[in-house]
């Protein structure tokens, strides 16, 4: 749980909202009376995770019920929009209750999450199909927003005064944990300070709670300070219940707050300040993408001859005939499918290395599309049909040397930054890994994927690059 606090923000919360346009009319004497449900979906399954209300006689509605869905950069999510026509004896169920196979069926829409987020409004519009496919009468929009509260962060510093000594020749290496306290009075670590040396009255630097992490400024919080151990077995200075709300007041005031010993059985001398309290707003990926960053996206792959034979069911490169895509297939598309709706016009550069090209010599970069001039591709098609068209037209040979993949893709986001473009460039390096070096006998290989972000000192113009 600790760790997890500590981490980056995993997702960011959403609010999608609903519209639709020129629907079927499937009411004789009336209009229709629309609901949406909305789906995600997980391992090829259908997950409910929202129902609209029923707008009475309209072709045009406009719902107010919303949908919440965490969205996760690092993952593709496909969701699914079906609408009903919800007949009138129906209109005092509950909606959760709502027999859907019982309704007029209206049409159906798909796309994935980040094909919404990435565009400069959060809004998509899609036209509905039936069952089968094919095109219907009518569209839906979808809106996505993120969730006020989660945008929300508190900056806070602590420092303490008249710890109690915990050791015999020196003083405490005293530091702070706070945890959140659940239902059920557990408590799930969130943030910890450094530990300072030999030192009762510590100033900590500065720690950020965000909101997912504290929930609410009237949730209860402990606060526990120990005395660090190289063990690992620290030892409990003291600890105290608060809220974000009570730290708040705690500053305003100026006041300390008296740490207890455990579960609270004496008052302890030692007391807690905080030095600093400010709320704000964080700037999350989303606000990037509405802005007008871009994400660029690279790939090279390893042809050297460590991958093995091509044309024996060993080889890292071996094209099965049943369809099924080999390890770096199935690398390219895992990666690929996730970075391409945030690269506007999905053209890729795409590279190879370690093979001997045709009518040529080893190259460690060579083009994977076979153009001697151009080095991209269209869409996540492009890369896997190239890819296979080099397979069969290159013999893999070797070293396998990064150098002169990462330098040409270096020199591209060199040239967009003289420009003045708002792009952030991702080198994806699919190479083989022999996992079990000792072993001589049956060496063992698997895919690697080596993610490169290229970046530029906007004062020194230098090129840094982060592995």
């Amino acid at each position: 749980h600790f760790f997890q606090g500590q981490a980056l923000r995993l997702y960011t919360p959403l609010e999608l909202s609903f519209s639709a346009s020129k629907l079927r009319n499937m009411d004789a004497l009336s209009k229709s009376d629309p609901m949406l449900v909305v789906y995600t979906k997980m391992d090829g399954r259908l997950e409910e995770i929202g129902r609209t209300e029923v707008i009475l006689n309209s072709l045009e509605p406009l719902w107010i019920t919303k949908a919440m869905i965490n969205y996760q950069f690092e993952i593709v999510q496909p969701l699914v929009f079906r609408i009903y026509d919800v007949d009138t004896k129906y209109h005092n169920t509950p909606l959760k209750t709502l027999n859907l196979a019982q309704q007029d069926f209206l049409g159906e829409a798909f796309c994935n999450l980040s094909e919404i987020v990435t565009k400069f409004n959060h809004s998509l519009t899609l036209n509905l199909r039936n069952g089968s496919g094919h095109a219907l009468q009518g569209t839906v929009t979808v809106h996505a927003e993120e969730t006020a509260s989660s945008r929300m962060a508190v900056d806070m510093q602590f420092h303490c005064l008249n710890l109690d000594n915990k050791d015999t020749f020196s003083k405490s290496d005293p530091f702070l944990r706070v945890s959140r306290l659940s239902e059920s009075a557990v408590a799930i670590p969130i943030c910890k300070t450094e530990v300072i040396k030999n030192n009762l009255n510590p100033v900590w630097r500065p720690i950020t709670l965000t909101s997912q992490q504290y929930s609410s400024k009237d949730d209860p919080l402990l606060v526990e300070c120990f005395d660090f151990d190289a063990s690992g077995n620290h030892e409990l200075i003291g600890s105290l219940q608060t809220t974000i709300a009570q730290l708040e007041n705690l500053y305003n005031s100026k006041a300390g707050a008296n740490f207890y010993s455990h579960k609270g059985q004496k008052k302890l001398k030692g007391q807690l300040f905080l030095d600093k309290f400010q709320e704000k707003v964080q700037h999350t990926f989303l606000d990037y993408i509405s802005s007008g960053f871009e994400l660029n996206f690279m790939v090279a792959v390893d042809f050297t001859a460590s991958n093995g034979d091509p044309r024996v069911p060993q080889s890292l490169h071996y094209i099965d005939p049943s369809g099924r895509p080999n390890s770096y297939q199935q690398a390219i598309l895992g990666v690929s499918e996730v970075l391409q709706f945030y690269d506007n016009d999905r053209r890729f550069p795409a590279w190879g290395f370690g093979a001997k090209i045709p009518r040529g010599s080893v190259s460690h970069c060579f083009n994977l599309n076979a153009s001697t001039n151009d080095c991209e591709v269209v869409g996540v098609e492009g890369i896997m049909s190239a890819y296979s068209s080099t397979l069969y037209s290159v013999s893999l040979a070797g070293p396998t040397l990064f150098g002169p993949v990462i330098s040409k893709a270096a020199e591209i986001a060199s040239h967009s930054v003289q420009y003045g473009n708002n792009k952030y460039f991702v080198l994806l390096i699919i190479t083989v890994c022999n996992i079990y070096p000792h072993v001589t006998s049956v060496q063992k290989f698997y895919p690697s994927i080596v993610v490169c972000r290229m970046e530029l000192s906007p004062t020194s113009k230098k090129q840094k690059i982060l592995l």
